[in-house]
């Protein structure tokens, strides 16, 4: 999920970089805004297509020049160059959906530059007109309609394919903005633009970047909606995405055999992807269902990411639940050995000794014969002293301080045991501080 969404930032920066706004001023823009409309509105000039041509550039000029000189992708001392006469009336550094931006407000628009010194947004505060985009499309639409000819067709689908890359680089700055929801909407105005004459083109990607934002903002049936627009005009996202997202939707929605049809659906189609064998994966361990398919799936997404460790991890998982302990061990080993930084490979092998000794140690609560019962005694002491280096392992390595609490319970208990040997009185007090906090 991450991934996708970085992916969008990415595409934002790359498609948008260096496109420097030659815009109007405000005034001229407005006079001729005013000029154009009224042309419009007179019944001898709206049937020729030059006026609704003019009155389309019109409204872009009067989007546009709001936003000044700036231009996405530029570097703060650019700008200061080309914008000498504009200076900002204020300046702070703000946190935007987890990231730091510093905030230059202008007269009519908010500039938002990133850590590397680059313009990653052009926020207007005072636009010319409301919905400029929408306006200019229409006059496009009618140009369209009053060349019979079509002498102007070259110009009029340049003109509304620039709207959709407006619409596009709105719905980047919605997302930027945490703002999924009306992402989603952009998205959908930028492939609504191109879908009708004269252009008449399907733009898959903002389709599925509208049911994508839609997704994350947890409006699933419209979502599901854009997805099986997509599937409908055969464009599957990456690697057969679409089906993983709409198996999502489905199991958020309480229809899990659904679910499990669209991800076998997707599988036909596209086996190997990823994110569609992931999501089988997860459907059948948690339905508990087929376990051996299970095992084929995992090898499948094993040779398309051999280096994934958080795969073994799942392996390792199943075969516990499934009772296989020293293969289970030998799963979270490999993640170890894949990705030393990966704290999840030791914390499973620490929890199966853990749980393994106390289940030993009630069984031998339970035994009445001494030899029987001495020899599970070494049995619990041998798995739970095993438990404490993975877990000591999982404490060193992880970044999230969260965790730490929770795997020091565990090695407190652990230490608790062996307190009389050399070391262990040492390891409990220090676990124990770190359970409390200290």
């Amino acid at each position: 999920m991450k991934k996708v969404l970085i992916a969008l930032a990415l595409i934002a920066s790359v498609t948008f970089a260096n496109a420097q706004n030659n815009v109007k001023s405000l005034s001229a823009a407005k006079s001729a805004l005013e000029a154009a409309e009224a042309a419009a509105n007179n019944a001898k000039k709206a049937t020729k297509v030059a006026t609704w041509l003019k009155l389309a550039s019109s409204y872009m000029d009067a989007y546009n020049a709001p936003m000044g000189n700036g231009w996405i992708g530029a570097q703060a001392q650019e700008l200061n160059l080309v914008m000498a006469n504009q200076r900002p009336t204020s300046e702070e550094n703000v946190e935007i959906n987890g990231n730091q931006y510093v905030k230059k407000a202008y007269a009519t628009a908010d500039y938002y530059f990133n850590q590397a010194g680059q313009l990653a947004v052009i926020k207007v505060t005072k636009p010319i007109v409301e919905d400029a985009l929408g306006k200019a499309l229409n006059a496009y639409k009618n140009a369209f309609k009053n060349d019979p000819k079509a002498t102007k067709t070259a110009d009029i689908v340049k003109g509304i394919e620039n709207i959709a890359e407006k619409y596009t680089q709105e719905a980047y700055d919605a997302y930027t903005f945490g703002d999924p929801a009306a992402a989603s909407k952009f998205f959908e105005a930028a492939a609504n633009a191109v879908a009708d004459a004269p252009v008449s083109k399907f733009d898959g990607e903002s389709v599925y970047n509208a049911g994508f934002t839609a997704w994350s903002a947890e409006d699933y049936n419209r979502a599901k909606t854009f997805f099986q627009k997509c599937i409908d005009n055969k464009y599957f996202g990456e690697e057969g995405d679409i089906y993983a997202k709409l198996a999502d939707i489905a199991d958020k929605q309480g229809d899990k055999e659904g679910s499990k049809n669209i991800l076998e659906e997707g599988a036909k189609a596209f086996p190997s992807s990823q994110s569609i064998l992931i999501g089988l994966i997860n459907y059948y361990v948690s339905a508990g269902e087929d376990t051996e398919r299970v095992f084929t799936l995992l090898n499948e997404a094993k040779k398309n990411e051999p280096n994934n460790a958080s795969l073994y991890y799942v392996e390792g998982n199943i075969n516990k639940e499934l009772g296989k302990v020293d293969e289970a061990i030998a799963s979270y080993r490999k993640c170890a050995e894949i990705n030393p930084e990966y704290e999840y490979g030791y914390i499973g092998e620490g929890l199966l000794l853990y749980n393994q000794a106390y289940d030993i140690q009630e069984e031998a609560q339970n035994e009445l014969d001494d030899a029987k019962y001495n020899a599970l005694v070494d049995k619990f002491e041998a798995a739970l002293k095993g438990c404490i280096a993975p877990f000591e392992k999982a404490i060193e390595v992880t970044k999230d301080d969260s965790l730490k609490p929770s795997i020091a319970e565990y090695l407190r208990n652990a230490c608790y045991r062996f307190r009389e040997e050399a070391g262990f009185q040492e390891k409990y007090d220090k676990y124990s501080k770190m359970v409390n906090g200290e």
